[in-house]
């Protein structure tokens, strides 16, 4: 039968074991051991080498592909050029970190004070006195101030009914004590919710026709401005930004009201939006209002908007439509000219639309599809 030690014994048994070997002689011929290790790999590294140098120069290695454009220009390559190390310049770095802004991250505490930072005092201020003015000047004096407690249940209400998909449905059937909803009834009453919608103004109304004369979007373009101003401040978009138009549906009365074909709501109001791709925040918006009346027609219009939305950005990737394809100052490949002087057949000038050289470079990725062409292109260009 096996022996049997206790917890004591073994531990000094443990103790005794690493006394002996700490107090063993060190081995004399560790050193030289090494050494000798190290001049017969050296010894073998040296007989590879000279192998190696008997076998023959290694073989090239096939360069990559490149292709030659139609009119001789251009040469594009199967593989990216290699970047050049050292300090990058100013332009191809963006200057803070993607994702919420500080201010954003510490003044966001719950649904109520996030909701706040997009609605200044500013904003509230002028919503309570321009409803409360109009409300006066309509029901005279039976109507009763608000504060910006009932508007914001009103405001809340509208989101609300925009949650529960129900813009197409009569506001007396959201109240109705069997079918409708009871948040909607225990909130505000429907008589309330009719009088606020009703004298609802973003704007002084006697002073409107003197500013719409040069501006049509009058009635909404200080609040409007003032929150546009916000969104940046709250979050910074990432590397791919898609800049694009939108259609809001509406078929009531507006000067600036657009009629779209191709989008779900035909007509409504046009606005030009700049987006992060990755997370679809809207940082940067423009409503299209139309050419004034009386003016030409705007050139470089596309142009304008996108260098006005990127105004404050460096370092990202643009991605836009076919309607964005003048952006970096194209010019057009003449069309070949028959023996009579006139242009050639409509086949050589589409090879002609798609034929287009850069002509001022600027620091700018773009992907965009011309019209009628199922191709895209994506374009880098650098400034040297």
């Amino acid at each position: 039968m096996a022996k049997r030690y206790t917890a004591l014994e073994t531990l000094e048994y443990l103790l005794q074991s690493s006394e002996e070997e700490s107090t063993e002689p060190d081995d004399p011929f560790d050193e030289t051991s090494e050494e000798e290790d190290f001049t017969e790999a050296a010894t073998n590294f040296a007989t590879e080498n000279e192998d190696s140098e008997e076998e023959g120069p290694a073989p090239e290695r096939e360069g990559p592909e490149t292709y030659l454009s139609k009119n001789g220009e251009i040469l594009w390559s199967s593989v990216p050029p290699p970047q050049t190390q050292g300090t990058a310049r100013a332009e191809e770095v963006r200057r803070h970190s993607p994702g919420p802004t500080r201010y954003a991250c510490v003044r966001a505490e719950d649904i109520s004070s996030t909701f706040e930072l997009f609605f200044l005092s500013s904003i509230q201020k002028m919503l309570v006195e321009m409803t409360n003015l109009e409300g006066q000047r309509v029901f005279a004096e039976e109507w009763c101030n608000i504060d910006w407690t009932e508007m914001q249940a009103f405001i809340g209400l509208l989101i609300l009914a925009g949650v529960f998909k129900s813009h197409h449905e009569a506001t007396c059937s959201l109240w109705h004590s069997e079918m409708g909803r009871a948040i909607f009834r225990t909130t505000m009453p429907l008589k309330n919710f009719k009088r606020l919608s009703r004298v609802l103004r973003f704007d002084d109304k006697r002073t409107r026709a003197a500013r719409r004369g040069n501006d049509k979007l009058a009635p909404i373009r200080d609040i409007w401005e003032q929150w546009v101003e916000r969104l940046p401040f709250m979050y910074r978009p990432d590397l791919n930004i898609t800049v694009d138009e939108c259609l809001v549906g509406f078929r009531g009365r507006c000067p600036f009201k657009q009629y779209m074909p191709s989008k779900p709501a035909k007509y409504g109001i046009k606005i030009w939006a700049a987006c992060d791709a990755k997370t679809s925040y809207c940082f940067n918006m423009q409503v299209y209002t139309g050419k004034p009346a009386g003016a030409q027609s705007e050139k470089n219009l596309s142009k304008r908007i996108v260098l006005e939305m990127m105004n404050d950005l460096q370092g990202h990737i643009v991605t836009c439509d076919n309607f964005f394809y003048v952006l970096c100052s194209w010019h057009r490949a003449p069309a070949e000219k028959n023996k009579d002087g006139r242009n050639g057949s409509k086949e050589q000038a589409r090879a002609a639309k798609r034929t287009h050289k850069l002509k001022r470079p600027g620091q700018i990725f773009i992907s965009f599809r011309l019209h009628r062409d199922t191709r895209h292109r994506v374009l880098l260009s650098e400034k040297k």
